[in-house]
């Protein structure tokens, strides 16, 4: 059960660096406890959707794509950086971080949390799959819950540092530069790992 536990929490934070930053830069722009429930819902929501389909993929039932068309999700941070880019220039209410992101095609602030979790997933993919397939069925529950305690660990550790004055003072002073390079940047790397340019190109 220990042992259990112990590779549960190492599987989850080898993939759950990738989501600090972002959540971080998120949780800095909650004025509203409205907002800060949408965001711990899309992170728990993504989690929740990645963990499904590894491990429906683990036993077989179904099928992941090619790593690179997983990495096409890469594109969604890039969207929502040039959106937030070519808006946040905008002297009105809409150059809100958080009003920008679930605004337009994606209109709930959980769901485009929920597909910027699910963009990031590619290499969650490739650990949770070969990870799930060592699991018994005693062990899965164990697994479920550690990883939903995890998900909560993550966003109050991410909502603690967006909390701290010199942080928060940061991003708000730099975040109509930082937020865009942030999200493209994401987007970028995501695909970049993925081989998706190699495939293209």
């Amino acid at each position: 059960m220990a042992i259990t536990i112990l590779t549960a929490i190492i599987a989850y934070v080898a993939t759950a660096i990738d989501y600090l930053v972002i959540l971080i830069i998120l949780f800095s722009q909650t004025s509203k406890k409205g907002q800060l429930k949408y965001i711990v819902i899309g992170q728990y929501l993504g989690t929740a959707i990645i963990f499904v389909v590894s491990l429906l993929a683990a036993l077989g039932t179904i099928f992941i794509p090619q790593q690179w068309v997983v990495g096409l999700l890469g594109l969604l941070p890039i969207y929502l950086g040039i959106r937030v880019w070519l808006k946040g220039g905008e002297e009105t209410e809409e150059s809100d971080i958080l009003s920008l992101l679930s605004s337009g095609r994606f209109n709930h602030l959980f769901l485009t949390i929920t597909f910027i979790v699910l963009a990031s997933s590619a290499d969650d993919f490739a650990i949770y799959v070969p990870y799930f397939t060592t699991l018994n069925v005693n062990e899965i529950p164990v697994v479920i819950i550690v990883f939903l305690i995890m998900v909560g660990v993550l966003c109050y550790i991410s909502y603690q540092l967006a909390s701290i004055k010199y942080i928060a003072e940061k991003v708000e002073k730099y975040e109509q530069g930082l937020v865009p390079i942030v999200f493209i940047g994401l987007g970028i790397y995501i695909m970049l790992e993925n081989g998706v340019f190699e495939v293209l190109f």
